[in-house]
């Protein structure tokens, strides 16, 4: 959990793309997010699954994390992450050295990673099926991610060199019982979806998640995902301040993402 002092009123807007890794040759893909860098999105991620979420559920993919360190070759300023890493299909040491690692790819010439290191649960059954991990259950999964969480921050007090930076944790769901108990003691971003009245009512149990165990709420970056600016303004009056979009192969439209690059410069002007 890396330490952040802006308070939840002061931080700014900030953009980013999902950019599913499918339906497309890679260099469209690497294509897509030098365009969304040059846009001037402030993060770029893809997911963390080995087939297609829609669509031709056999049509082209590629795998997250060998992406994202190409990513980090292939750009300078945008960070870069997945939305979300799944904990079930790595050990958890192994996940923490490849984050380290990517950081510092990322890097290049100025000492600062640009890696957000998202993770969740998993629940894509048919990766778990054809890749030979064992589903379980949603509450089994949501307990290895408590379990494995300290053991990812252990592991990256232990590397060397040590990453460039307190590298950000973004947690991924809203489930209420555990999930959120877990992003109040190691997120520094929450990522969720839903409308307004679902958004808030769950950063308000994750308020009170954070007050269980006297951390300030603040601390955390509200993300959402979104597909027009008219949602990104609701769910700001609600306290979200990182919204993304997503845009898929093999064509990657990025316009709806210039819409919303260009409401959060006049929103942080």
């Amino acid at each position: 959990m890396s330490e952040q002092t802006t308070t939840a009123q002061d931080r700014p807007v900030r953009i980013g793309v999902q950019l599913q890794p499918q339906h497309a040759p890679y260099p469209a893909i690497r294509a897509a997010a030098a365009r969304a860098e040059e846009l001037g999105a402030d993060i770029a991620f893809n997911w963390d699954h080995f087939y297609p979420l829609y669509g031709d559920p056999d049509g082209l993919h590629f795998e997250c994390w060998t992406m994202l360190a190409a990513w980090a070759e292939a750009t300078s300023r945008i960070e870069i992450g997945a939305l979300v890493s799944c904990n079930s299909y790595r050990n958890p040491e192994l996940l923490a050295d490849m984050a380290r690692t990517v950081d510092h790819v990322s890097a290049h010439d100025t000492g600062k990673g640009r890696l957000v290191l998202g993770i969740g649960s998993g629940w894509f059954e048919k990766d778990y099926d054809e890749y030979g991990y064992e589903f379980g259950t949603a509450g089994g999964r949501l307990d290895k991610l408590r379990d494995d969480l300290p053991r990812i921050e252990s592991r990256l007090a232990k590397l060397n060199p040590a990453p460039t930076r307190d590298i950000p944790v973004l947690i991924g769901g809203g489930g209420e019982k555990k999930t959120l108990r877990l992003v109040a003691r190691h997120a520094d971003i929450w990522h969720t979806f839903g409308d307004v009245e679902t958004f808030t009512r769950k950063s308000a149990v994750l308020d009170e998640r954070c007050a269980e165990i006297g951390r300030d709420p603040g601390e955390i970056e509200r993300s959402v995902g979104v597909e027009t600016v008219e949602e990104a303004q609701a769910l700001f009056a609600a306290g979200a301040r990182l919204f993304t979009i997503g845009a898929g192969g093999p064509d990657y439209d990025l316009g709806a993402l210039a819409d919303l690059i260009a409401w959060r410069d006049a929103t942080n002007a």
